[in-house]
C-alpha cells in the first residue's frame, strides 16, 4: 500500500491529467477541486448530475455524466471512489490501456504528508460535525489550515478548503479501509460500531481496522473512553481518552440538561467552557472530541469556546429546512440505528406534540445486518413514513424491502416513491409537529419538496 501511494506521489504534480471516477462524491469532489488547485489538469465523470457535479463544472472541471471508456483516453492516471469496482467501463478501459489506477484514499494520504500537523477524524457516527467543529477551532485560532469534510460547511460555503498553514484536517472514513492509506499525525476515534457489513464480517473485524488505523499515528491518538467498543478496539494503543466520565482524561463538568453548556478539563485542569448551538448528548461528545484534538495541537482554549459558539451545525445533520401547516421540518443523515436513536434523543429535548419520521434506509446490505435494530429506534417516533430502500452502490442480492420494515412497525406507512413520501406528509403535518426527513441517501427532497 505505501508502494502505491509513493507511485502516486509522481503523478500529483503540476501538469498532469488526472481523471476521477465518481468525481460528484462527497470526498471526491473536494478532491477534485484540491488537485485543481495543485495545477493538475482534472477531469471527471459521474453517474448522475447533480449540484456536486455543477460546483466541478463551474471551476473548470470538464464532467461527463455517465461512465465510459473513451472517458479516459489521454490521462496519466485514475483516481475512483471506492464504489467503482474493476466492472466499471472506465476502470476496464484504463487497466487495459495500462493507465495506474489509485484508490482516493491513497491521493488523500499523498496530500496529507505534506503537512506538519494531519489530523484524520475517523468513527463510525460523528465524523462530518467533529470535523467541522475542529475547522472552526482552527479557523478562530488563525491556523489557516487545509480541511476535507464529507458533507458542506457553511463556514466554508464548500466541504474542502485548502489553506496555507501546516496543518490538515480530514473525515476519514473506515469503509473498504480507505483510513489505512493516511498518514495521521493525530488520530481521533469518536466510536465503534458494527457498520459496513457488505465489507466488515462483523464488529471484530471492523475494530480490527479502527485499532490498525490508530497505529498508524505518529503523534498521537485521542479515543472515545465511554465506549466499550472504541476501548476493545484500542487494546495495545496508547491514547488519550476523552467522555463524560471524569475517568477520561478529556472530560466534561457541570453539563446543563441540555447538553449545550458544559466546561472542558484536560489532565485535570480546566481547559475551556463550551456554549453549542446544536442540539444532543451525541454533539455534546462530538464537542468534547473537538476540544481534545484542539488541546493536543496546543490550540489555547479561548480559541476552542470561540469556535464552537459559531458552529451551528453542518448541511444535513439536524438541518432546519423550514415549517409547514405549523410543522417544523428537521433533515438528518443518520443512516445507522445509533444515529437514529442520538438523533431522536435530541429531538426530545425541543419543544414539539409529535415526532413524524420520514426514513430512507441506506443500502440493502445495512438494512439486513441490522434490521431489528432499525424497528426497535424508529418504533419511538410517533409516526413513521418508510421510503424506498437505497441502493447507493448495491444491488438487492439479499431481497429485502422497506415493505419489511414497515410490517414490523405498527402504524408506519410505506412509500415506493419519494413523490409519495412527500405527498403523506403533507396530509398529516400539524402544528407541532417536528417532522425528520432522515438518511443517507435522497430523502431530503421529500422534505424539500414539502416546503415548496
Amino acid at each position: 500500500m505505501e508502494n502505491r501511494v509513493e507511485e502516486l506521489k509522481h503523478y500529483l504534480v503540476p501538469g498532469k491529467r488526472v481523471h476521477l471516477v465518481g468525481i460528484g462524491g462527497v470526498s471526491m469532489r473536494p478532491l477534485g477541486l484540491v488537485l485543481k488547485g495543485m495545477g493538475m489538469i482534472v477531469t471527471g465523470s459521474d453517474m448522475n448530475a447533480s449540484v456536486s457535479t455543477d460546483e466541478l463544472i463551474a471551476n473548470g472541471i470538464q464532467v461527463s455524466i455517465g461512465h465510459r471508456a473513451e472517458n479516459v483516453a489521454g490521462v496519466d492516471c485514475i483516481i475512483r471512489t471506492a464504489a467503482a469496482h474493476n466492472d466499471n467501463p472506465e476502470i476496464a478501459a484504463a487497466r487495459s490501456m495500462g493507465i495506474p489506477t489509485f484508490e482516493r484514499a491513497q491521493a488523500w494520504g499523498v496530500i496529507m504528508q505534506a503537512y506538519r500537523n494531519a489530523v484524520c477524524i475517523s468513527g463510525t457516527h460523528g465524523k462530518t460535525t467533529t470535523t467541522s467543529m475542529v475547522t472552526h477551532i482552527l479557523m478562530e485560532a488563525e491556523v489557516d489550515p487545509t480541511v476535507m469534510i464529507g458533507g458542506y460547511l457553511p463556514l466554508l460555503r464548500a466541504g474542502h478548503r485548502v489553506g496555507k498553514g501546516d496543518t490538515i484536517v480530514l473525515e476519514s472514513c473506515e469503509y473498504c479501509d480507505s483510513f489505512l492509506n493516511f498518514f495521521p499525525t493525530l488520530a481521533v476515534v469518536l466510536n465503534v460500531e458494527a457498520d459496513h457489513l457488505d465489507y466488515f464480517k462483523d464488529l471484530a473485524d471492523v475494530q480490527k481496522s479502527f485499532r490498525k488505523f490508530a497505529q498508524l499515528s505518529t503523534g498521537g491518538v485521542l479515543a472515545n473512553g465511554d465506549d466499550p467498543h472504541t476501548i476493545q478496539a484500542m487494546e495495545g494503543v496508547e491514547y488519550v481518552s476523552f467522555g463524560l466520565k471524569e475517568s477520561n482524561r478529556v472530560h466534561a463538568e457541570n453539563i446543563c440538561p441540555d447538553w449545550r453548556h458544559l466546561d472542558v478539563v484536560c489532565d485535570g485542569k480546566f481547559y475551556c467552557h463550551l456554549d453549542l448551538k446544536v442540539l444532543g448528548r451525541h454533539n455534546a461528545l462530538n464537542a468534547l472530541a473537538a476540544a481534545g484534538t484542539a488541546w493536543m495541537l496546543g490550540i489555547p482554549g479561548e480559541a476552542v469556546t470561540r469556535g464552537i459558539a459559531t458552529f451551528s451545525g453542518a448541511e444535513r445533520r439536524m438541518q432546519y429546512k423550514g415549517s409547514y401547516n405549523g410543522a417544523e421540518i428537521y433533515d438528518d443523515y443518520a443512516h445507522h440505528p445509533d444515529e437514529l436513536a442520538a438523533t431522536i434523543e435530541a429531538v426530545r429535548t425541543m419543544e414539539h406534540k409529535r415526532l413524524v419520521i420520514a426514513f430512507q434506509p441506506h443500502t440493502y446490505t445495512r438494512t439486513k445486518a441490522l434490521f431489528s435494530d432499525f424497528v426497535r429506534e424508529l418504533m419511538k417516533a410517533d409516526h413513521v413514513v418508510l421510503a424506498e430502500i437505497y441502493a447507493a452502490r448495491e444491488r438487492n442480492t439479499v431481497g429485502i424491502s422497506s415493505m419489511d420494515l414497515a410490517a414490523q412497525i405498527p402504524g408506519s406507512v410505506y412509500c415506493r416513491t419519494l413523490p409519495e413520501v412527500t405527498t403523506y406528509l403533507r396530509s398529516v403535518a400539524q402544528k407541532g409537529d417536528v417532522i425528520l426527513t432522515v438518511g443517507a441517501g435522497d430523502i431530503f427532497r421529500a422534505g424539500e419538496a414539502l416546503l415548496k
